[in-house]
C-alpha cells in the first residue's frame, strides 16, 4: 500500500510539473528590441544595425507576432515603460514575450543599469515592468556588458534569462549580441533540424562563436555568456523558417504544432522525473507520449 501511495504521489508530481510547462507554440509572441546608447558613433551605428537585423528576423513569417523596436532617442525609460505597458495590456497568459537588449550596461556592485538616453534603466526597474506582463513564457536576452548582474533580479517563474557575461564584473563591450542575432538568420544554428531556432540553440551558437572570436583574435575573453534555464530554453521557439514557418501561419497546423510542442514539454518533464519513478511505469508513459508525438508530427508533415 505504501509503495502504491508513493507511486501515486510521483505521478501527481509529474502531472503538476507538466502542467507548469507552458505550450511552446503560444497564441502570439511579442518582441521588444531595444538598442541603448553607444557613446560613440561606431557603437551607435553597430547597435542600431544589430537591432534592425533582429527586428527583421522577428518580423519574418511564421505565426502571430508583434515586433516593437526602440533605438536612439526613442529608447528612453518612458518609451520602454510604454512599450511594455502596451504589451501587458494586449498579452494573455498563453502568449510569449521576447525582450532583446543591445548596448552597454554597467554594474556598481549593487545594481545593474542599462545605458539609455536620459536616466538609465536598472535591473530592478526592468523586473517590475516585466512582472506586469501576463505572458507565461518570457525570454530576456541582455547582450550588454555587465549583463550577468541581471540573472538574479530578473528571476521569475516561466522566464528565461540569457546574458553576454556571467556576472556584473565583466564590464568590457561585448560581441555576444552579434552572434546571438546571427543565429536567428543562420540555419546551422538549428541543431535538431526542426526548422526553428530555440532560445537554447541561439545561445549555444552565440556562446561558441564568442569563444571562437577571442581565440582567433588571441585575446583574453572578457565575456562568458550565461543562461538561467537551459531546459526551458530548449523548448522556447524564438524564430521559425521554411516549412515550420508556413505551418505556424496555417491555423489548422498551428494547432497541431501547439499539440506537438506540448507533448515535447511533457516528455521533457517525464525525463526529469525518471529517477523517482518505477522503471516500467516510466517506459510505459514515455512510449505513449512518443507514439502520440509521432502521430502529431505526421499530421503536421502532410
Amino acid at each position: 500500500m505504501a509503495a502504491a501511495a508513493a507511486m501515486g504521489n510521483r505521478v501527481k508530481r509529474l502531472l503538476w510539473l507538466a502542467a507548469l510547462l507552458p505550450v511552446v507554440c503560444p497564441a502570439k509572441t511579442f518582441y521588444l528590441v531595444i538598442a541603448g546608447l553607444g557613446g560613440e558613433p561606431d557603437y551607435e551605428q553597430r547597435f542600431s544595425g544589430l537591432a534592425d537585423e533582429a527586428a527583421k528576423a522577428f518580423n519574418a513569417p511564421g505565426g502571430d507576432s508583434a515586433v516593437t523596436e526602440l533605438k536612439g532617442a526613442g529608447a528612453n525609460k518612458a518609451a520602454i515603460q510604454s512599450a511594455l505597458d502596451q504589451i501587458a495590456h494586449q498579452a494573455t497568459p498563453a502568449d510569449a514575450l521576447v525582450l532583446l537588449m543591445i548596448g552597454h550596461g554597467s554594474f556598481d556592485g549593487d545594481d545593474y543599469k542599462f545605458n539609455i538616453p536620459g536616466p538609465d534603466l536598472s535591473a530592478h526597474e526592468l523586473a517590475e515592468m516585466l512582472n506586469r506582463v501576463p505572458a507565461s513564457k518570457q525570454l530576456v536576452a541582455d547582450t550588454t556588458s555587465a549583463s550577468g548582474a541581471v540573472l538574479k533580479p530578473l528571476e521569475h517563474p516561466g522566464r528565461i534569462v540569457v546574458t553576454a557575461t556571467r556576472d556584473g564584473m565583466e564590464r568590457n563591450a561585448t560581441v555576444f549580441a552579434r552572434f546571438w542575432i546571427e543565429a536567428l538568420h543562420d540555419n546551422t544554428a538549428d541543431t535538431d533540424k526542426n526548422e526553428s531556432i530555440s532560445a537554447l540553440e541561439a545561445f549555444t551558437y552565440a556562446q561558441h562563436k564568442t569563444a571562437k572570436f577571442y581565440e582567433e583574435e588571441k585575446r583574453i575573453a572578457t565575456e562568458h555568456p550565461a543562461i538561467s534555464d537551459s531546459s526551458r530554453a530548449g523548448l522556447f521557439t524564438v524564430v521559425r523558417f521554411g516549412s515550420a514557418a508556413s505551418a505556424a501561419a496555417d491555423p489548422a497546423k498551428k494547432h497541431l504544432m501547439a499539440q506537438r510542442d506540448d507533448l515535447e514539454a511533457k516528455i521533457d518533464a517525464l525525463k526529469q522525473q525518471k529517477n523517482t519513478m518505477d522503471e516500467a511505469d516510466y517506459k510505459k508513459q514515455l512510449t505513449a507520449l512518443l507514439i502520440e508525438l509521432a502521430k502529431t508530427q505526421g499530421e503536421i508533415d502532410r
